[in-house]
């Protein structure tokens, strides 16, 4: 066990701990973004490309317990369509990690989320496009490819949700769910193509554990916010994210 450890420092361990559990609180009571939020810290702290394996670890470490404190709110019809595509897609993406860059469909995908806050008036909006269940089928596969390479791709699930009627409790609740299953698919894939070593998995799991208690936290502040709150959160972290993901593919880029 010592060994396992041996190559990480207590102080980077600590600060991922801090680093899951401040983001995890956040993405809570906003929908998601979590993932999104770590890359720009993790790229520094342990190099961009080790930060993928990383996140989604530490994210599928969280799951459980955002399943758990958000059960009863999952829509499973939304589920079904999303979870089988989406899985398929983080298998094909984690065979395709260091083959393929991404780094237009990221620009494209930080445009679309930082164009919500005009889509939804700022928050006053309660839905800004109309969507169907079977939109989620293509939704799954994209979004686990382009996650599975980037590390965190949640938020741009959140105006599909939203205008489906999903809202609050039950999109943080219908997330997690989803989430765990292509997590899965995910942390498999990097391990089974060796991308998840000893050290990555300490690194992840210091994440996911600080994620726990975000989760906790978070449900206890999202159950006394209003829908209005909420639906303001959501889109704060959109943009963020958006913005996020354009300043990271530009470099690459150039």
């Amino acid at each position: 066990m010592t060994e396992f450890f041996s190559e990480i420092s207590v102080w980077l361990f600590i600060a991922l701990f801090f680093l899951g559990a401040s983001t995890f609180t956040l993405s809570t009571i906003s929908g998601g973004g979590g993932a999104m939020m770590q890359i720009p810290v993790l790229n520094f702290l342990i190099g961009t490309s080790q930060t993928a394996p990383v996140i989604n670890l530490g994210a599928f470490i969280s799951r459980p317990t955002r399943i758990i404190i958000f059960w009863k709110y999952i829509n499973w019809k939304v589920f079904w369509y999303f979870v089988p595509p989406a899985m398929l897609g983080a298998i094909l993406a984690a065979w395709l990690f260091s083959e393929v860059k991404i780094y237009w469909i990221q620009i494209i995908v930080g445009l679309f989320l930082v164009s919500t806050i005009f889509q939804y008036g700022f928050g006053k909006k309660d839905r800004s496009f109309k969507v169907e269940l079977w939109y989620f089928i293509p939704l799954g596969l994209f979004i686990s490819i382009v996650g599975t390479f980037t590390g965190g791709m949640g938020p741009i699930l959140n105006p599909f949700l939203i205008n489906a009627g999903i809202d609050k409790e039950y999109l943080v609740g219908t997330k997690a769910a989803q989430s765990f299953f292509l997590g899965m698919a995910q942390v498999s894939g990097y391990v089974f193509f060796g991308l998840l070593n000893n050290k990555l998995f300490v690194l992840g799991l210091a994440l996911g554990l600080g994620a726990i208690i975000g989760n906790i936290v978070g449900k206890w502040l999202l159950m006394r916010m209003s829908k209005l709150a909420f639906r303001r959160w959501l889109i704060a972290i959109m943009v963020i994210s958006g913005i996020v993901l354009i300043v990271k593919a530009i470099p690459e880029i150039l």
